[in-house]
């Protein structure tokens, strides 16, 4: 593993509190927090964070199959590097 790239969470913020109010609190819907700040969500950006994250995915998919809602489970490594991961279980829960 080459060095690990760390992206500093705080570079956006203003560097006088005073001046902060509550117009400047942005709010983010849908997966748009976990795009602008991957590092509060999964630890990180660099490859040990990334295969962390491929870990849980898969583990919830064997956690399916296990419990019987899921009868398959299908890993790709794909050309690109992106990795999928393609089950037919419940899917992840969001409530």
């Amino acid at each position: 593993m080459g060095a690990a790239k760390q992206t500093n969470l705080f570079n956006d913020m203003k560097s006088d509190p005073s001046g902060y109010s509550a117009k400047d609190i942005e709010v983010l819907e849908g997966l748009e927090p976990v795009r602008k700040r991957p590092g509060m969500y999964i630890g990180g950006t660099d490859e040990r964070a990334y295969h962390h994250l491929f870990a849980e995915i898969l583990d919830n998919s064997m956690d399916e199959a296990v419990a019987g809602f899921a009868t398959r489970i299908e890993v790709h490594v794909r050309a690109d590097g992106y990795v999928e991961v393609i089950d037919n279980g419940r899917g992840i829960p969001v409530g």
